[in-house]
């Protein structure tokens, strides 16, 4: 099997798409076409369904498809082995967050940008369990994960640094001022919050459960700490998104801290050899997260 096919292969599965396989690839999709016939050919089976405008894995695909993700990450593993380039280079798939990407990865980002240059970083926004499955086949080199669990399945994963927690309301809100809360007025208040989806948005709704809570979505960080601002209700949001507006105090913190903690996380597929360039990435995004964290 040519790693050339194992790598269109790889692609493919990864996107469901022969169009979009081809645009990631820079081939013409009749070439992509081409190279999975031959590969299908070459091994005498179907590797993808083919449903109309869609595809899908069939039973053979998913069969060859860490084999594939095992070879073109062995070659890859060569190709570093005998590279004599002095300079890092390549590119890391990272997915993340929107409260991370916004607050927690510009320095991480500049310091790349600025410091190697040919270290491409291309960023993924997904959340937990969509980040997770996408390591798990390979889709993506790295991910950031913002949970209360540090253990994954199929996933090492390295906690960077603890996510604090705070519920926020603008300084004319009526529980402003107060000294203590308890759950149930917490729940009995207007609520905002992100989508769905997002760790601490389904926490903070399940241990408010038993009071028959209600959220208004506000879908992005930004947007929620707008409606907060505006008089519109509190939230539950990570410090660090709100750090600037309770220094200016145009929000305020109220007396009242979650039964569960969160922890920023890096993952990456378990047993999967990391390319020298994604290894650098993940030790300085050791070190510069964990930083900051330290100065927060």
């Amino acid at each position: 099997m040519e790693l050339r096919l194992l790598a269109t292969f790889e692609k493919v599965a990864e996107v469901l798409s022969f169009t979009r396989a081809a645009a990631e690839l820079g081939y013409a999709q009749s070439s992509v076409t081409a190279q999975i016939r031959s590969l299908e050919s070459s091994l005498d089976v179907e590797l993808f369904e083919r449903l109309g405008s869609r595809i899908r894995l069939t039973e053979a695909g998913e069969r060859l498809l860490p084999y594939a993700l095992r070879m073109t990450e062995l070659a890859a593993e060569a190709r570093e082995a005998v590279a004599s380039a002095a300079d890092p280079a390549g590119t890391v798939s990272v997915g993340t967050m929107e409260s991370l990407t916004s607050y927690r990865l510009p320095p991480l980002l500049e310091y790349f940008h600025h410091r190697y240059p040919g270290i491409r970083l291309a960023l993924r926004p997904t959340l937990g369990d969509e980040t997770r499955q996408a390591l798990r086949q390979g889709a993506y080199d790295v991910g950031f994960l913002m949970e209360a669990e540090t253990e994954h399945e199929g996933l090492e994963s390295e906690v960077l640094a603890p996510e604090p927690l705070v519920l926020v309301a603008s300084p004319a809100h009526a529980l402003a001022g107060r000294t203590a809360l308890t759950t149930a007025e917490v729940a009995s208040a207007a609520l905002l919050g992100p989508e769905p989806g997002c760790p601490y948005r389904d926490l903070f709704e399940a241990e408010l459960r038993e009071w028959g809570p209600s959220f208004m979505e506000f879908g992005t960080i930004e947007a929620t700490k707008r409606g907060v601002a505006g008089g519109l209700g509190t939230a539950l949001l990570p410090r660090v998104t709100v750090a600037e507006e309770l220094a200016s105090g145009d929000l305020v913190e109220l007396p009242w801290r979650p039964g569960f903690a969160l922890f920023t996380q890096l993952a990456w597929r378990r047993g999967k050899r990391l390319p020298a360039h994604v290894r650098l990435f993940v030790e300085q995004t050791r070190r510069l997260v964990s930083e900051q964290s330290r100065r927060a």
